[in-house]
């Protein structure tokens, strides 16, 4: 694992950012795209997450949801990105909100990128209900036979070894068990570069996104145009 996960760590137990986010009453809700999501694409992905898929402290197109979809139309693929993140959401909120993001939609999503976590690490939610919690979800999706791309987290040293042993398994092996795609580390190359991260530390400014994006765009590109793993497969 990367000296980055360390450092992501300690600085998100130093500052609580991604928990405190949950304060700014404007974050709270999905933050709907604005241009970018004009027009039906031929697929739809649906990015389901806490603050750092909302686009804290951004303008509505340096997010995650319309910085990947730009990717994805460079590359020849017309997709909409929606954006469903929601800064301070646990795995316990998402799992209550994931029926109706789905439900409220025009029809069924190619692909839901999937990133909570971050936020039951820093609360100290035992690592049992955080992956009972995903676990839901990925039932969830793939009971409704949708391809799923997990983004993952690490624990942060500060809450031990023991903490670490259960928690830091939680996305390969939920993803494994599932078919899911993992992007192991959201913030893997930027976290490190004070240049791509807001004055927090935690969050990605807008080049930090691009440069996530660049990460996680071939992998959620891939697994759309993947037909031999149409559905989430147990």
């Amino acid at each position: 694992m990367s000296r980055g996960f360390w450092i992501y760590g300690v600085l998100l137990v130093a500052i609580q950012g991604l928990a405190a986010c949950g304060n700014n009453p404007v974050e709270d809700e999905p933050i709907e795209m604005a241009a970018g999501e004009q027009g039906a694409g031929d697929k739809l992905v649906v990015a389901f997450g806490d603050s750092l898929f909302a686009g804290y402290q951004l303008a509505p197109n340096e997010g995650l949801a319309p910085r990947l979809q730009a990717a994805l139309k460079e590359d020849g693929i017309n997709a909409r990105v929606h954006n469903a993140g929601v800064s301070g959401d646990t795995t316990a909120a998402g799992r209550i909100r994931l029926s109706f993001v789905l439900d409220s939609l025009e029809r069924k999503p190619d692909l839901v990128v999937l990133g909570l976590g971050g936020n039951d690490m820093l609360r100290g939610i035992k690592p049992k209900e955080t992956r009972a919690n995903l676990e839901a979800m990925l039932q969830e999706l793939q009971r409704r036979k949708i391809k799923v791309v997990m983004t993952g987290m690490l624990s942060a040293p500060n809450l031990g070894a023991d903490y670490a042993r259960e928690f830091n398994p939680l996305y390969p092996e939920l993803a494994a068990q599932y078919g899911a795609k993992l992007y192991p580390f959201f913030l893997e190359g930027v976290v490190m570069d004070k240049s791509l991260m807001l004055k927090d530390n935690v969050h990605p400014n807008a080049k930090g996104v691009t440069r996530v994006v660049e990460g996680l765009s071939p992998l959620v590109e891939a697994t759309l145009m993947d037909n031999r793993s149409a559905v989430l497969e147990k």
